[in-house]
C-alpha cells in the first residue's frame, strides 16, 4: 500500500509532467499517452461499439490532443479534457460512416421494462433495435449509446458532450421517443 508521501510524490510528478505536456514537451506527451490510452480507448469503444475503430479513433483523439496541447489547462485534469475530444473524434466518425452499431443484449429491456428470454424473439429484437438505433442522427445516438446503454450519470455525459445536462435529458428523450417510433413501425410493441 501506498503512503501518503508517495501518492503526493507522485501526484507532484503528474503536475509536472502534464505542465511539460502543454507547453509542449514531445517527452511529456508519450508519458501523456501511455499512461492515460487504455482509458480514451475505453471510452471511444464504448462509444462506437467497434474494437478496430476505436484503436483508430484513439490515435485520432491522441493527434488532436497533441496538436491542442497549448489548449490544455492542468486545473482541469487530462482526462475530462481528453474525453472531450475523444467524444468529438467519434462523432465526426458517426457523422461521416453512419454505423450501425452492435446493441447491448439489455437495451430493449431498459427502453421497454420487459425482459424476453425465446432466443428467436431476442435475436428479432436485438437486429430491429440496432437497425433502429442506426437510423438515430449521431447526436442523439451518442448521447443514448453513454446515458442508457452505458448507464453513465447525466453529469458525465455532459461533460464529455460539451452541453448542459438538461440537454442530455433532452437528447436521450428525443432518441428513445424515436427508437418507439421506428420499433413500432417495425412491429416491435414496446
Amino acid at each position: 500500500m501506498a503512503s501518503g508521501t508517495e501518492i503526493g510524490r507522485a501526484q507532484a510528478e503528474e503536475a509536472a509532467q502534464l505542465q511539460s505536456f502543454r507547453q509542449g514537451a514531445p517527452e511529456a506527451f508519450e508519458a501523456v499517452f501511455h499512461r492515460h490510452h487504455g482509458v480514451v480507448f475505453r471510452w471511444i469503444l464504448r462509444i462506437v461499439r467497434d474494437r478496430g475503430a476505436a484503436e483508430d479513433l484513439t490515435i485520432e483523439t491522441f493527434f488532436r490532443v497533441y496538436k491542442a496541447h497549448a489548449r490544455f489547462e492542468p486545473a482541469r485534469g487530462f482526462e475530462p479534457w481528453a474525453r472531450t475530444i475523444a467524444t468529438r473524434v467519434a462523432l465526426d466518425w458517426m457523422r461521416s460512416k453512419h454505423p450501425e452499431q452492435p446493441m447491448a443484449e439489455g437495451f430493449f429491456a431498459a427502453v421497454s421494462g420487459r425482459e424476453y428470454t425465446d432466443p428467436a424473439i431476442l435475436a428479432e429484437i436485438r437486429d430491429k433495435t440496432a437497425l433502429a438505433f442506426g437510423r438515430l442522427p449521431p447526436k442523439l445516438r451518442i448521447a443514448a449509446t453513454l446515458a442508457v446503454v452505458e448507464e453513465l450519470p447525466h453529469k458525465e455525459v455532459a461533460e464529455a458532450l460539451g452541453i448542459s445536462i438538461a440537454a442530455v435529458k433532452v437528447r436521450v428523450f428525443r432518441a428513445l421517443r424515436r427508437l418507439r417510433r421506428d420499433l413500432e413501425q417495425m412491429g416491435i410493441r414496446l
